[in-house]
């Protein structure tokens, strides 16, 4: 509910006129982004035994810019590193969770002004109960990459919304160990502090 209402001011905000994407993201810049996702599983070798599993899941990334923007032209951005506690509940066909802590990478793409394309990727270890045919067992990793799209509503605030591909097995720490993957999406709000 509080994502929700952060939101609904962000969008009733009135955005600066000029967007500066060298201040905004500036060498020492912190950021705190909550977001929310929903994902489905999908059979990606085409074994049998598949589970079907859907889930959503609610994390607050911790981030930072090491650097300046860089870059020439359309790859002009700038490099985020971060942590981002993950809390995952499977809902269907079975009740489960996941509940870890990852560190993120993101790279944003600044040519074109508000509109702020990413690519990511991220890492997370973690406890879980999920006991299904493709793993069993009290921990897990969780591995993503996606892509996603940010829009500045103030200097300092952004919505974004995003794809996930992700990847959940228990790192060969348990039998099965076949894993899964999943189609997922995301959604979530960025504040920028210097």
């Amino acid at each position: 509910m509080a994502i929700v209402a952060t939101l609904l001011v962000l969008v009733a905000a009135p955005a600066a006129r000029a967007f500066d994407a060298a201040q905004t993201f500036r060498a020492g810049t912190f950021v705190l982004s909550p977001e929310v996702g929903y994902g489905e599983q999908f059979d990606l070798e085409g074994k049998s035994g598949f589970t079907g599993l859907e889930f959503v899941n609610a994390g607050v990334r911790f981030g930072y810019l090491p650097f300046a923007p860089v870059g020439p032209g359309p790859l002009y951005g700038s490099f985020e590193v971060g942590l981002e506690p993950l809390y995952q509940r499977y809902f269907e066909p079975v009740d489960a969770f996941f509940a870890g802590v990852g560190a993120t990478f993101r790279y944003h793409f600044l040519s074109l002004g508000r509109l702020v394309p990413y690519i990511e990727l991220a890492a997370a270890a973690g406890g879980t109960d999920l006991k299904v045919t493709e793993i069993r067992s009290d921990f897990a990793v969780m591995l993503w990459g996606g892509a996603g799209l940010s829009y500045f509503v103030t200097d300092r605030a952004a919505l974004y919304g995003g794809y996930r591909f992700q990847h959940v097995s228990n790192g060969n720490t348990d039998s099965p160990n076949r894993g899964f993957e999943s189609h997922t999406g995301v959604a979530g709000v960025s504040f920028f502090f210097k």
